[in-house]
């Protein structure tokens, strides 16, 4: 492999680690708000991948005048002008847009480069989702703020597919899983990640809630002994990762016995957007499967 291609993997690794850290951070913070900035912004600049989405989502994509790297959907995403990426954003670019909101990230953004922002006077919302939940909110924010008539109805029927998942599947028997983020380092997700409430909404147990960082480093042999019911990967793509199949080796897990080794892209489970229903419908389905061979 060439020097260009493991630079492209450390990156790609090193944004997957970050949108898996940002939940740890508080859920709603802003700066530079006025109460004359409700309904008013028309020129937005959204600082992560999945601020993109929900701006489109409410109806208010036809005013984001940029955005950052990995914006890929919906399509009209891609043609955005770019500001910035994982390792920071062009505070330049954005002060010569002139936007009058920019949706940042707090986590996921440098906060040098958006405390600059700030201190220039732009006004800046962070958003940060720990929870399903919390998405809904950060679409009825987005709303508010560009004055969206869409945007309403969207949230209502983000919540109303919400509500109906957790009645379906919430209180089925339960089934453990192991979220496999990663395969070197072995990697998973802790309780604390919106992951594990996705687990949790689809009547799944997450083997390593109680981790006691959000992305543990584990060894074969812990998982091992955990013996999952299921295995999800995410990996880095819409494929499937070739190393899910590498748990073969080991065919007493429960997992690889009855063939639960299963797949979600990762921009429908880690990216904190509406589109995260989509991987949470998949889950379900998945982990009621494994309850439906159980029960035969």
């Amino acid at each position: 492999m060439n020097a260009k291609c493991l630079r492209v993997r450390h990156f790609k690794r090193c944004l997957v680690c970050s949108i898996l850290l940002f939940p740890l951070f508080t859920a709603w913070v802003w700066a530079n708000e006025s109460k004359g900035s409700v309904g008013s912004a028309k020129r937005i600049v959204a600082l992560a991948p999945h601020l993109v989405e929900v701006a489109y989502e409410v109806g208010a994509g036809n005013k984001l005048i940029a955005a950052v790297d990995y914006s890929n959907y919906p399509e009209a995403a891609k043609s955005l002008p770019r500001v910035g990426g994982y390792t920071g954003v062009n505070v330049e670019a954005i002060v010569r847009l002139n936007p009058d909101l920019i949706l940042a990230w707090k986590s996921g953004n440098s906060e040098k480069h958006l405390k600059q922002l700030e201190n220039l006077g732009f006004q800046v919302y962070y958003s940060e989702p720990k929870t399903l939940e919390d998405i809904a909110l950060l679409m009825e924010d987005v709303t508010r703020l560009t004055a969206s008539k869409a945007g309403v109805a969207k949230v209502a029927e983000f919540r109303d597919k919400l509500s109906r998942l957790k009645t379906k599947y919430q209180s089925q028997n339960k089934v453990s899983v192991f979220y496999q983020v990663w395969n070197q380092p072995l990697q998973s997700l802790n309780g604390q990640s919106i992951v594990s409430d996705v687990i949790d909404l689809c009547g799944g147990v997450n083997v390593f809630h109680s981790a006691k960082s959000i992305a543990p480093k584990l060894s074969v042999e812990t998982v091992l002994r955990k013996n999952p019911d299921v295995i999800v990967a995410s990996g880095m793509g819409e494929e499937r990762p070739q190393w899910l199949d590498e748990w073969r080796r080991w065919p007493s897990l429960s997992a690889v016995k009855n063939d639960h080794l299963f797949f979600i892209p990762p921009d429908l489970i880690q990216r904190h957007s509406p589109r995260l229903l989509e991987g949470a419908s998949i889950l379900c389905e998945q982990l009621s499967s494994v309850r439906q061979r159980k029960a035969n």
